[in-house]
């Protein structure tokens, strides 16, 4: 099986970043593997491989409006020049989209072009109609998305609740059913991580350390984070709040902070490479997310033994639902958020139930094994060549 893959993560062009090393670890599960990145011309990045049979080639556009026709080009060319062999009986060549947006769009022509068969991924619930309302991209990133998935041989979705929006979206007519493969964790990472910084040592002069971690951009809703902490100091004076992470709403969340009296009490930190040392040594993980395919901070803070109280996002209602507790709120009730934060704070029992009993059990459905894991990441692209064997794209 030859896979063709568009990608928008020009991380890959960092030596040593996480999606090299995952693409590193895919290129065995195929006979071929070919990334197309789409970036900017500014950028100069050139076309280099990463393993025997991997290679990166980013599309050098002039602008982002020329990206989908870019990477159509280049796929052309990369399977006339490689050793994929363009035959209209028994091709075994998978075009893959990272997402259903405009690399789906780019790898739903790519894919008709080179009669191949169409794989999607989809990491984010596009379908929650917080992500509609975030700006006229993401509107039409939706609309997008309802002409490539009827297209696609096989979709993969990262969460239940993606999926479910799928199947009750009367206006999606899809050929293949939604697998669900969550986004691999390595949770013995996490829950046996030896904290190597002590955020309680850090900030001596806080009793009680909230953490939210993510990009700094309108989805993450850090100002319902800002609003909270205003709230659970209105009776714990001594609460603060570590922001870990960097992005467009950075320097605006700073001046809100300072607004509200709070920036004595708010900590922003950037990205760090140790966030098991920031899970393992804050007493609370706060997620205020609009809208999240997966969550996984959620998961790797639990897998640490932190209590979290989230938003109703991605895998909140899955892992942070449990024996009759909930850490779950509607999305955007600031008051709902800080009650439940002031209940953990006040009742060590309840932490202590936290600690046993999520970490314990609700973590497991998402316990793998890398093997496993790669695995099924391989037969999620067979499943390609499962609908029919004459398909017409």
């Amino acid at each position: 099986m030859k896979v063709i893959m568009i990608s928008t993560d020009r991380k890959i062009f960092e030596e040593g970043s996480a999606v090299r090393a995952r693409m590193i670890e895919y290129a065995p599960l195929f006979d071929e593997l070919d990334v197309i990145v789409f970036c900017r011309r500014d950028l100069k990045a050139k076309s280099f491989q990463i393993a025997a049979n991997c290679r990166i080639y980013p599309t050098n556009s002039w602008s982002r409006w020329f990206y989908v026709r870019d990477a159509v080009r280049l796929g052309k060319k990369i399977a006339k020049n490689s050793a994929i062999k363009i035959a209209r009986a028994g091709n075994n060549t998978v075009v893959s989209g990272q997402d259903p947006f405009e690399c789906g769009l780019a790898a739903a022509r790519l894919a008709r072009r080179l009669n191949a068969r169409l794989h999607i991924q989809i990491h984010t619930d596009f379908l929650n109609h917080y992500f509609a309302r975030l700006s006229f991209l993401n509107r039409l990133r939706v609309h997008i998305a309802r002409q490539v998935l009827p297209k696609a041989d096989a979709i993969r979705v990262v969460s239940n609740r993606i999926a479910s929006s799928l199947l009750k979206a009367k206006s999606y007519k899809l050929k293949a059913s939604p697998v669900v493969l969550p986004i691999f964790t390595d949770i013995e990472k996490f829950s046996e991580a030896v904290p190597a910084v002590d955020l309680k040592k850090k900030y001596p002069h806080w009793d009680f350390i909230m953490l939210a971690v993510g990009r700094l951009a309108k989805e993450k809703s850090f100002d319902s984070a800002l609003d909270v902490l205003r709230k659970v100091r209105g009776r714990y004076p001594k609460v603060g709040l570590v922001i870990v992470g960097s992005g467009p709403e950075a320097i605006r969340l700073k001046s809100k902070a300072r607004r509200l009296g709070l920036a004595g009490f708010v900590s922003f930190e950037p990205w760090q490479s140790d966030l098991p040392s920031y899970y393992k040594t804050a007493n609370l993980l706060l997620c205020t997310s609009r809208y999240e395919g997966f969550g996984l901070v959620l998961l790797e803070a639990a897998a640490c033994g932190l209590p979290a109280v989230s938003t109703d996002v991605g895998i909140a209602p899955d892992l942070l639902v449990h024996k009759g507790h909930s850490f779950v709120c509607p999305v955007g009730d600031s008051a709902c958020l800080a009650q439940k934060v002031i209940g953990l704070i006040e009742d060590n029992q309840l932490r202590a139930f936290f600690a046993s009993q999520i970490t314990s059990y609700a973590v497991s459905p998402w316990r793998m094994s890398k093997e496993e894991y790669l695995r099924r990441y391989k037969v999620m692209f067979e499943a390609a060549f499962a609908i029919n064997d004459n398909h017409v794209q």
